[in-house]
Parts: C-alpha cells; sequence; structure tokens
C-alpha cells in the first residue's frame, strides 16, 4: 500500500448502523441512483453561484453536466458530474457524518421499525442517504477534486469496519462516484444497474427535473440501409473504403432528462409521483410529502413557490445544528440553500424553493436580512402556510392529525414569536382537554362547550397527561364538569403566559390565582362562616410556614385531597422558572399559596388540635408534613426531602406508640 493511503476505520456505531442499512433496511434499492444524482445537482448548482462570487475561482464552467457510464462486462455503475467537488477536509467530514450525534439514535429506531417503508424514512431523517449505495455495490470508490484546488482526494470502502483515503495528482474538477455492483442474483429485488434500459427508466422516473443534464453514453442505432440503384452501385466501393477508415460511431451520448423545472409548469400538468420525487430531492428525504404548496406571485414582487410539508419531522427539529429555511433562486439560478430569510423559525419544518425574479445573483444572506422583497415573499409564504393547514383541519383531519403530531410542538413558538400571525396560529392549534381522551380540540371548539354560567377558559400544566389528572388542582373542576385544557409541552408553559384571552374569554390556569367554583345561593353565608371558624389557624399556620409559603387559605377548588399549593394570579409556574434557571437566566425564589380544604377530615382536626393545644411541636410537624404532601401532590418534593422524611417518621412512631 502506497504511504499515501491512510486506512481508516469506521466508530462501532457506524459499522453497525452500515450492517443495518446494507442487510436490511431498504425495499426500494433503485433509491440510490437518486440520491447520487440530487448530490451532484448540488454539487454543480454550488459552482455555478461560487463563481458568481468569486470570479477568480479557476473552475470550468463551459459545459456542467452529470455524467452516467456502465460497464456491463466489469460490472460498474459511474456517475460523474464537474461541480464544485470537495476537499480531503471535506470528503473525511462527509465519512463522518455517520459519527455526529443522532447515530446510536437512529440505529436504535431502525432496529425497532417494524417495516422497511418505516426504515427508509428514517434514513432519511438522519441525511445518510449516501450510504444506499452499499445497497447495490460491493465497493464504492469516489474521486473528487474540489474547483480551484490541484489535489484531489480517492475514498474507497466496502462498506465493512474500514474505509482508505489517498491524495491523488491528477483527476478532473468534480466528484465521480463508482459502484462496483453486485452480482445481479445477489438478490431477488436487485436490478439489473449496468442495462442502458434501466438506467434511462429509473432517471426518467426520479430525476427528469433536475435543472442539469443528465448524460450517458449509449449504443448508437444502426444506420437504416441506403436504398440501392444502377448509379450508387460504381460508388460502392468507394463507400467501403471510406467505413474502413472512418468506422461508425458505437455510441452516441443521450440526455436522459427533460430538465423542466417543476415549480413552472401548472400543478395540473404535474403529477403527484413527480412531486413526490422533487420533494425528496430537494429534502434529500425518503418519505412522501403529506402537502404540496405550489404559489405565483405577480405585481410588485414577482416570484413562484413550490413548498412541501413533510409527512415525517427530522431527528433535530429541535437541535441548534439543524438546518432550517428553502432553497432561493433567482430566475432558475440557484443562490443558496436552507435560506432562514424566507421562513419564520417555526415553520423550519417547511421544504421547498423560491424562484425570485428581480434578486441580483450576487445576493448575500447579509443583503437577504434587509431586503424588503425578501420580506415581503416571506410574509405571503407565512400566510400561505398556515392557511393550508387550516383548510387541513377543516377538511382533511387525517392529514391535519399527522401533520400536527409531528409538528405541533414547533408550531407552537409561532404563538411566542410571531404577533401578527397569532389568531391564526391560534386557529390551527389542537390541545389535549378533559373533554376527550381521544380527540384534542380547539380553543373554539372549546369555547362552543362552555357552560352557561362559565366565563373562563380553564387550564392545566404538566409534564403529562396522567399526572396533571391526578392533581388535587382539578378535583372541583372535575365534579362540576369543567372542561379543562391539559397543556404538556415545555412550549406550553411559555406561549399561554403571553396570550391573556381567547374570543374575550380568559385564560385561567386552575393552578394560580383564586377559583371560585360555588354556585349554590348562600355561597357567600358559607365563606364567611368557615373564614371566621378558621381565621386563627390560618394565621398561625402561615406564621408556621412562613419560609415556605406567602399564606395560607381556605381553597373552593378541593373536594378530595386536603391541601393543594397555587400560585399567584400572575406567577409563573414552578416548572416555567426551573427552565429559566436551566437556560441560565437567574429567578428569585417565589413562595406560593397553601390551600386547604374546609371539609376535609384533616383540616377539621387541625383545628381542633389548635383550639385544644395551640402551637406546639407535634402540630409544627404536623403544618410542615402538609405542606410537604401538597407538594407531592402536585408532582413536585420538599425542598429537604431528608428532614421531610425525617417528620414523617417521628409523627408515625408517635401515633403508632399512642395506638
Amino acid at each position: 500500500m502506497s504511504a499515501q493511503v491512510e486506512e481508516m476505520e469506521f466508530a462501532a456505531e457506524t459499522r453497525q448502523l452500515l450492517d443495518l442499512m446494507i442487510h436490511s433496511v431498504y425495499s426500494n434499492k433503485d433509491s440510490f441512483l437518486r440520491e447520487l444524482v440530487s448530490n451532484s445537482s448540488d454539487a454543480l448548482d454550488k459552482l455555478r453561484m461560487e463563481t458568481y462570487r468569486n470570479k477568480d475561482l479557476a473552475a470550468d464552467t463551459s459545459d456542467l453536466h452529470i455524467q452516467i457510464s456502465l460497464d456491463p462486462e466489469a460490472r460498474t455503475f459511474t456517475l460523474s458530474d464537474n461541480g464544485i467537488g470537495m476537499s480531503r477536509a471535506e470528503v473525511v467530514d462527509l465519512i463522518g457524518t455517520l459519527a455526529k450525534s443522532g447515530t446510536a439514535e437512529v440505529r436504535k429506531k431502525l432496529k425497532e421499525a417494524k417495516d422497511s417503508a418505516a426504515s427508509e424514512e428514517l434514513i432519511g431523517q438522519f441525511g445518510i442517504g449516501f450510504y444506499s449505495t452499499f445497497m447495490v455495490a460491493d465497493k464504492v470508490t469516489l474521486l473528487t477534486r474540489k474547483a480551484g484546488e490541484e489535489q484531489a482526494t480517492r475514498w474507497e470502502s466496502a462498506g465493512e469496519g474500514t474505509y482508505t483515503i489517498e491524495d491523488v495528482a491528477d483527476a478532473p474538477q468534480g466528484t465521480t462516484v463508482t459502484l462496483h455492483l453486485k452480482p445481479e442474483d445477489a438478490e431477488d429485488d436487485l436490478h439489473d444497474y449496468a442495462s442502458v434500459s434501466q438506467i434511462r427508466q429509473l432517471v426518467k422516473k426520479y430525476s427528469d427535473f433536475i435543472s442539469w443534464p443528465i448524460r450517458m453514453d449509449v449504443p448508437a442505432p444502426p444506420a437504416p440501409p441506403a436504398p440501392e440503384t444502377d448509379e450508387d452501385a460504381d460508388a460502392e466501393t468507394d463507400a467501403e473504403a471510406a467505413e474502413e477508415t472512418e468506422p461508425a460511431p458505437t455510441h452516441v451520448t443521450e440526455t436522459l432528462n427533460s430538465q423542466k423545472a417543476l415549480w413552472t409548469r401548472p400543478r395540473s400538468e404535474v403529477t403527484d409521483e413527480e412531486y413526490a420525487e422533487f420533494y425528496r430531492h430537494v429534502s434529500h428525504a425518503w418519505d412522501d410529502p403529506l402537502e404540496i404548496i405550489p404559489m405565483k406571485a405577480e405585481g410588485t414582487f414577482e416570484y413562484q413557490a413550490l413548498l412541501f410539508i413533510p409527512s415525517t419531522a427530522p431527528f433535530d427539529l429541535f437541535m441548534r445544528e439543524h438546518k432550517a429555511g428553502v432553497q432561493l433562486y433567482v430566475k432558475r439560478v440557484f443562490i443558496m440553500d436552507d435560506c432562514e430569510e424566507l421562513m419564520p423559525e417555526y415553520l423550519r419544518f417547511i421544504k421547498g424553493l423560491v424562484d425570485a425574479q428581480d434578486l441580483s445573483l450576487n445576493v448575500s444572506r447579509e443583503i437577504l436580512q434587509q431586503d424588503r422583497q425578501i420580506k415581503a415573499i416571506r410574509r405571503r409564504l407565512t400566510k400561505k402556510v398556515l392557511s393550508v393547514i387550516k383548510d387541513l383541519r377543516a377538511n382533511d383531519r387525517e392529514k391535519y392529525d399527522t401533520l400536527w403530531s409531528q409538528y405541533g410542538r414547533v408550531l407552537k413558538e409561532g404563538l411566542l414569536q410571531d404577533v401578527d400571525n397569532r389568531d391564526a396560529l391560534l386557529a390551527i392549534t389542537s390541545l389535549s382537554s378533559t373533554h376527550s381522551v381521544d380527540t384534542a380540540t380547539s380553543l373554539a371548539e372549546y369555547v362552543e362547550r362552555m357552560k352557561d354560567t362559565q366565563s373562563q377558559i380553564f387550564y392545566a400544566t404538566g409534564e403529562s397527561r396522567e399526572q396533571i389528572e391526578r392533581s388535587p388542582h382539578l378535583e372541583a373542576f372535575k365534579a362540576k364538569g369543567l372542561e379543562v385544557l391539559l397543556l404538556t409541552d415545555p412550549i406550553d408553559e411559555m406561549w399561554i403566559q403571553s396570550i391573556p384571552d381567547f374570543e374575550g374569554k380568559p385564560l385561567q390556569s386552575v393552578a394560580k390565582g383564586e377559583v371560585d367554583l360555588s354556585d349554590e345561593t348562600d355561597k357567600d353565608d358559607d365563606d364567611k362562616k368557615d373564614n371566621e371558624q378558621f381565621a386563627e389557624l390560618l394565621t398561625w399556620l402561615t406564621g408556621v410556614l412562613v419560609d415556605d409559603v406567602s399564606q395560607v387559605r381556605l381553597s373552593s377548588r378541593l373536594t378530595d385531597s386536603a391541601a393543594c399549593i397555587v400560585g399567584e394570579a400572575q406567577s409563573l409556574s414552578p416548572a416555567l422558572e426551573k427552565m429559566y434557571r436551566d437556560s441560565g437566566i437567574p429567578m428569585p425564589e417565589s413562595k406560593r399559596i397553601l390551600e386547604l380544604n374546609p371539609d376535609h377530615a384533616l383540616t377539621s382536626g387541625l383545628q381542633k388540635a389548635f383550639a385544644d393545644r395551640g402551637d406546639d411541636a407535634a402540630l409544627r410537624e404536623t403544618a410542615e408534613l402538609l405542606y410537604g404532601a401538597a407538594l407531592l401532590a402536585e408532582g413536585g418534593s420538599p425542598t429537604q426531602p431528608a428532614a421531610f422524611s425525617k417528620t414523617l417518621a417521628n409523627l408515625l412512631t408517635r401515633t403508632v406508640s399512642a395506638g
């Protein structure tokens, strides 16, 4: 082995992932061709864009194209482009993508996938489609030279434990991938990828819309025999002699794709399958689009857009390194991937492209941030996407439910970020509630079901539906048949604070402020009687628990539990305070309110003991235990668990001894 050739090992997780991909996950092995063509198309786009930006770049752009070469005898498939190419460092980074964060997660999900279709969607989510080449090849060789550089790089692997990488002195600009194909009979569903007719069919199916020519050398058709006449007879010998010196070509170059930009064609002329393949191309995904959104705007700002809502959320949707935004073209010339300026952050799952007519080809991200036209396009795209989602909710609940299950959490970020579209976002928001276990509700549907005497929209936040439903805060609401929204996403803690009302109905937390659910005619007299009866006890308890609570008062939200803890009407929830602290935002310690159920035996017993004995150590311990128990009931924990446990043990000991 040459000293310049370096053999490197895949990480253990990468080897396992490759093994899963090679032997078990793909039902449609033809997809490798789509992945390679898509990568080459991106490379050509990037080279053309780079030459606009860097006039000194030494690159040949006279005939940008993709070339396919087949060798049936050697059983090789080769796809090359004369695009931007890669440096050695970029090749190593490409290999390293399998070892980046998320590898363990994709391995776990691949193992759990019930069928090959589910596995393909996962591969698309993790953006590692290049390695689908190992589904059809025993060995893959990649040769690449970056435009403007002299040194080239060769990478080669059999998809097992190792790969080799070496510097190459002489190579054309761009990238060439050669697949050493598996035997035809290796698997029943493995097509002959060294067949001209097979490749012609696959390119037409998957990549017809690619804007660059995809060429392949194919056998030249036989020349039709010329009709023989007496006048031609004497020239036959001369023609044969000419043929001997200049033989007819055995192959001709054929362009396999039409190169028609899909977004410029009327929707009626494009099939759903063509849209699906284009979606997979721009998103590097494997699923079908959930919804297709074509747009065309004329007038002050002319542009065309073709947007897609993916069926499945990418695994990194909530990771910082997630790439957001759609592709930007200017007059069908590719400008950039992931143009964040065209989509708000909460629509970062939208894929597709925008083709603007009036921007400069030399536009930069810095210019885009200030461009008036881009801002106008962004506003229109946002309203269109939200309108489409609203229509899905009204007319295709199955699609909408799929969308909300995948993107509901990220869409709710818009309730915080996008005040201008807040009403539209509220209209498409679905929330769990006590009304139904199986079906989520909208705020409008909640308002329609409100009781005549009800003036507020009640909600509760927590880590899960089960936890909230066990909370003592819900007891009186359940008893009176009042519906409560159950908000369990972390983002719910934040957006619900920023929206005071819906359709004039205030949003009220069941765990904040004073909630009066009494409907008896003599409730005022009862409240007055209770407050007089327990006044001294409440004052004493407030003093005993002064380090933990701001007040002890009677509750109207409890029916079964002895006590619960609530916040002030405008206070932050404990969960939200914790979120802020975890993110590095300093938060002062806040005290909440302890509420007692006046009808509970423990409250009555505590009142009697206080009247008989006054302030003693045993009553103080009981007060501390009552507060700790209320914390546990809402899913929290005492600030000093050891002290709480000791106090509980002391009380139990006295109880047992007295018995």
